[in-house]
């Protein structure tokens, strides 16, 4: 039977007629209902009239208005929750609307949470200020004394002076004082074979010597004659002048055994100083072998070679220099802190002098 042959008010006529002492099979049978439609109708209707069944319609109309404003304002919820995320406003931003949904509209601080999606425990989370003054204080003192130096060597530094700052606050300081240098990207090679060099196991042992050119601010150029202990990357001498001979580097070369003592070897280069007569008959009279690397091989005397890097980029590359004096000096002043205080990766991260002494605490120069 379709819905719309009796109304609703009809409906209760019907019922209304068996309620008042018309029996049940003459009603059906008058209004063309079977009875089953009829106590159908009386368990839905029963006990209802006409005034009754408006109000209800009237409630349905607004449930289903509510139940459409819900949907609609569900929708939009949502969608606003996708386009403003966790990812799209800060904390702090967050924070700030429960504040507005606390004072602007009555509500607790629970159901403002709940309406912004932020946990009650970030809202009431109290920021603690950190005092970085000696943290600041540290690192703008080693960079004003190290310019060059990257934050590697400035944690190591701080755990070799036993500075009580962990490495996290030193990178957030180092990063907000924007000293971080730009990284440079490591050039692809082809695969070769290594040969790792093998280090002197004892102090004096060894030497490594070589030849670095600079300029002055007037473009002189000068040279330096670096010469530092494979054992543990000591420099043990740097002479500065605009020409440096070969009788020149024996002088130096026998000043520093007069310190040192004798090596047993020393690794060098094929330069023109290196080969010459005067320096072979030297090592001759001391007793020192004279170890030349293959021409075109530079990575044989890859211990001298990376400590060249290091002073170019330090001092060299560093600073403009207007007169040879001013070159010695700044070398000399670099030089106690390169051998001293200045940790090495190779060694432990800790300074040369200090590894020598770790190793051989009795030995003295």
């Amino acid at each position: 039977m379709k819905k719309s042959r009796f109304s609703e008010a009809q409906i209760v006529g019907i019922l209304k007629e068996a309620e008042l002492g018309a029996k049940v099979g003459d009603t059906c049978r008058k209004h063309g209902i079977s009875d089953a439609t009829y106590y159908k109708w009386k368990s839905q209707y029963s006990g209802m009239s006409v005034s009754h069944l408006a109000q209800m319609r009237q409630l349905q109309e607004e449930n289903a208005k509510l139940k459409r404003m819900y949907a609609d304002l569900a929708l939009m919820h949502h969608a606003l929750k996708d386009v403003v995320g966790t990812k799209a406003l800060t904390p702090e931003r967050w924070q700030s609307i429960v504040h507005a949904l606390m004072s602007e509209h009555r509500l607790s601080q629970r159901r403002a949470c709940q309406a912004a999606g932020l946990a009650r425990s970030t809202q009431r989370y109290a920021r603690v200020v950190c005092d970085d003054s000696g943290v600041i204080d540290f690192i703008q003192r080693y960079v004003a004394l190290n310019p060059r130096h990257g934050f590697g060597l400035l944690y190591d530094s701080a755990r070799y002076q036993a500075q009580p700052w962990g490495k996290t606050v030193l990178w957030r300081v180092y990063c907000q004082l924007k000293l971080n240098l730009p990284r440079r990207g490591k050039k692809r090679m082809p695969q070769r074979i290594k040969q790792p060099l093998e280090a002197a196991p004892t102090p004096n042992q060894g030497w490594s010597c070589d030849f670095m050119s600079d300029a002055l601010w007037s473009g002189r150029r000068f040279r330096t004659f670096n010469v530092i202990d494979e054992f543990n990357r000591e420099c043990l001498r740097i002479e500065i002048d605009t020409s440096l001979p070969v009788a020149r580097v024996v002088r130096a070369l026998e000043e520093l055994v007069e310190v040192r003592g004798t090596p047993q070897s020393i690794r060098l280069d094929n330069g023109p100083e290196f080969i010459a007569q005067a320096l072979k008959q030297w090592a001759q009279r001391k007793g020192v072998e004279l170890r030349h690397i293959q021409p075109g091989k530079p990575t044989q005397n890859a211990y001298v070679e990376r400590f060249n890097r290091t002073y170019r980029a330090e001092v060299l590359d560093c600073y403009v220099f207007e007169s040879l004096q001013e070159v010695r000096s700044m070398t000399e002043d670099w030089l106690h802190r390169y051998n001293h205080h200045r940790p090495h990766e190779s060694l432990g991260r800790i300074p040369p002098v200090a590894y020598r002494v770790k190793r051989f605490p009795n030995l003295y120069f």
